[in-house]
């Protein structure tokens, strides 16, 4: 078997014969460049990928063309949207792109689906795997309803100081809002002397004023 897969993913070691023949088996490679859509909402779901290399940003886009990032999807990771579709039949809710360059392997749903059954290990993970995503989306749904877009932008650039390479079209679509909001909100930054902007690039001049920024009225 696959050792860089054992090694990403443990909870597929020692598996029956039977079902670790079927891995090797059915289990297809795929490499998707940087940009590349892997999935896209109300399309069918078919298979779950077990990324290898590389990080799968997983979105949700609204109407009027908004976006925000759910999660990302690294090495030894399980996407909680492909597994509640393959679990549920269900079509995808949300977007799938290949933040980086991605190597993974795919595996059929109802390989997985006797994986889940049949295999503690790897149904404990895929559980574990929802409660953890549940929690941070529950935290995201809490910082986009009842958190101030200026805290979370604090937030945000303290997480990534000193500094950051970034473009603020990109930063929006993390934080689920605008462009013009967060460039807007940057400049307030600069000129109070927390940050220096620079072509898609942002330097963290006072970590503690924005840490106190960040933890305001919390």
């Amino acid at each position: 078997m696959n050792s860089d897969l054992i090694a990403r993913f443990p909870a597929l070691a020692r598996l029956p014969e039977t079902l670790a023949n079927e891995l090797e088996r059915q289990a297809l490679p795929m490499r998707a460049p940087a940009g590349s859509l892997l999935f896209d909402a109300g399309a069918a779901c078919q298979a779950l990928p077990l990324v290898l290399s590389g990080v799968v940003k997983v979105s949700r886009r609204a109407d009027n063309g908004r976006e925000i990032r759910l999660y990302g999807v690294h090495p030894g990771e399980l996407c909680i949207i492909t597994v509640s579709c393959l679990l549920g039949a269900s079509t995808y809710p949300a977007t799938g792109t290949a933040e980086t360059d991605v190597v993974a392997l795919t595996l059929p749903r109802p390989l997985f689906l006797r994986l889940t059954a049949e295999h503690p290990p790897f149904r404990e993970a895929v559980f574990a795997l929802f409660a953890e995503r549940l929690t941070g989306l529950m935290t995201l749904v809490e910082e986009v309803a009842f958190q101030r877009l200026d805290r979370r932008l604090a937030a945000w650039l303290l997480a990534r100081a000193p500094m950051i390479a970034a473009s603020h079209q990109a930063i929006a679509l993390e934080l689920g809002s605008v462009r013009e909001i967060v460039s807007r909100l940057l400049r307030q930054f600069e000129e109070q002397g927390m940050v220096r902007l620079g072509r898609e690039r942002i330097e963290v001049l006072a970590p503690d004023a924005l840490r106190g920024l960040a933890n305001r009225d919390q």
